[in-house]
């Protein structure tokens, strides 16, 4: 079932991809071959968008069903750790100095702002904290940050730069080249890498804490792995695009009853099914009618994902998760 659900989300993605690449304000006709500028847009614009689509989605959705997995709960997502809003503060902080318009330099400081993020977390859940610890851990960290945030878009030395964060945070892959995809691919394939490597100890970890170290999980190594790769795919999707909320807590729920439920049989499946999530939230930002621009990815996931967070818990209320 779960070689079956990979390859059919493999053609939808082959299919996804092209079809992507022809949407947009300007719709490109593959049969007329002299379109203006067609090449230009192509590779120069919409490649880069799709491709940074297709690796952030992948990693996010990753990141997702791992930490669903290792927190035992369906309703986890991947900015509860504080890596999220602590890359986000990292970036904040290159605007607020005005280094920002340095290339490479945002999402330098985004990266900088995740590895801080991971390291305060292992440092105050500890080696020996539970899961309950480092849950806690982590919703302190992620309203550390986001007051941190707070308070630097206040003190925004100018209107432009409060301007530049609140339009940043929003989160989007739009006027983004081929540097960005170059920063976040390693990172975000590292990450998946981590997270695949940790499944069958999140795979022991569903039986519980103890029966997980009777089989010899050492809960310590699983948490590092935890925060490595966790940490390695959100930093480098916070670092290039923003905010982007809500695919690791949706794809996980809408491929898992096509698995056998295990951990390690969701990440592969929800990391396809992320980016192609995210492909097409992106292609819907695109085409829709809207003056002054197009609607802002994390907007636009934020506005599917709401429902969906409360469709669960109105079905975790009735028993059925």
């Amino acid at each position: 079932m779960n070689r079956r659900l990979i390859l059919l989300l493999l053609a939808a993605l082959a299919l996804a991809v092209p079809l992507s690449l022809l949407a947009g304000r300007v719709w490109i006709n593959p049969f007329v071959p002299h379109t203006q500028n067609a090449a230009l847009i192509l590779m120069q614009l919409r490649l880069p968008r799709a491709v940074l689509a297709l690796v952030l989605g992948a990693g996010l959705g990753a990141a997702g069903a791992a930490m669903q997995g290792f927190l035992r709960n369906p309703l986890a997502d991947p900015g509860l750790f504080g890596i999220a809003p602590g890359a986000a503060l990292g970036a904040v902080l290159s605007f607020w100095t005005g280094y920002a318009a340095t290339p490479w330099v945002l999402p330098l400081f985004a990266l900088a702002g995740a590895g801080g993020a991971m390291g305060l977390l292992a440092l105050i859940a500890g080696r020996e904290g539970g899961i309950a610890l480092f849950t806690l851990s982590g919703l302190m960290l992620s309203s550390l940050t986001g007051a941190l945030m707070s308070l630097a878009i206040s003190l925004s030395p100018t209107p432009f730069a409060m301007s530049e964060i609140v339009t940043w945070l929003m989160g989007a892959v739009a006027d983004r080249s081929w540097r960005e995809v170059w920063i976040a691919a390693p990172f975000t394939l590292a990450g998946i890498g981590v997270l695949i490597a940790a499944g069958r100890s999140l795979d022991a970890l569903a039986l519980g804490e103890a029966a997980a170290r009777s089989l010899g999980v050492d809960p310590r190594q699983l948490q590092a792995l935890m925060i490595f790769g966790i940490g390695l795919t959100v930093g480098a999707s916070v670092a290039v695009a923003g905010i982007i909320s809500f695919v690791g807590l949706m794809v996980p729920h809408m491929v898992r009853p096509l698995t056998d439920r295990r951990p390690s049989s969701l990440i592969v499946p929800s990391a396809l099914a992320g980016a192609l999530l995210l492909l097409a939230a992106d292609c819907l930002c695109r085409v829709m009618p809207l003056r002054g621009g197009e609607l802002r990815l994390g907007i636009a996931l934020a506005l599917l994902g709401a429902p969906f967070f409360l469709r669960l818990l109105l079905r975790m209320r009735r028993g059925l998760i």
